[in-house]
């Protein structure tokens, strides 16, 4: 048995892109399962942030730089003005994750956006980062023109919110949910808490368990 991991980020949240090495040093060797889950901070037509706006040059000031120096992970607070709408990003996540490439179609959105300073809202910028990474352009492009997973999008948005998800990055770790980024140490301790629950949980072989208990 693996524990599931699901991982509630948005592509333009500097912590999401921050929480991922540790949480890949923690799952190195273990019987784990990870989804990377959509959650949109400020879904369309809600106005996104401006870089040269007060509030992201104070936190990234305060926060975000200090973090990722610390991680020693490069990190830019990104040019594009404003800050683009992830929808279509995420839709193309569908399709990459269709395709069995949904962990390197996120980290390639990260770093485009983070590293790059890359505009991860236009089509045509998002078709060159799918192809980079294997996927088909063609048939990438074609899904994001006939917004053929915008229903799926929608589905996924309305799942986290109906699971009171309200801040990214958060973690569900098989019964356990925490939310920001966490030490390596800190996510290892839960999945081992987890995988030990597990192991407490399994019926031993001969047993049979009914509505009248187990036999």
């Amino acid at each position: 048995m693996s524990v599931k991991i699901k991982i509630y980020s948005d592509y333009v949240c500097p912590f999401c892109m921050l929480a991922e090495k540790p949480l890949q040093e923690a799952i190195e060797d273990k019987d784990v399962e990870v989804e990377w889950m959509p959650y949109e901070l400020r879904p369309f037509p809600n106005e996104t942030l401006k870089p040269e706006g007060d509030y992201l040059q104070e936190i990234w000031k305060k926060s975000v730089y200090p973090m990722a120096e610390s991680m020693e992970i490069p990190i830019v607070l990104p040019k594009v003005s404003p800050q683009p709408h992830t929808h279509l990003s995420f839709e193309g996540y569908q399709y990459a994750k269709e395709k069995g490439k949904s962990n390197e179609y996120n980290v390639r959105m990260f770093r485009a956006f983070f590293q790059e300073e890359q505009n991860i809202g236009d089509m045509d910028v998002l078709t060159k980062l799918a192809g980079e990474i294997g996927l088909d352009e063609r048939e990438y492009k074609e899904a994001l023109e006939t917004r053929k997973y915008k229903e799926t999008h929608r589905k996924a948005l309305e799942h986290a919110y109906q699971s009171n998800i309200n801040s990214v990055p958060t973690f569900v770790i098989g019964d356990t949910t925490i939310a920001g980024v966490r030490s390596k140490e800190t996510l290892e301790r839960i999945i081992n808490e987890e995988l030990d629950k597990q192991k407490t949980n399994v019926i031993p072989e001969g047993l049979s368990c009914g509505i009248d208990g187990c036999k």
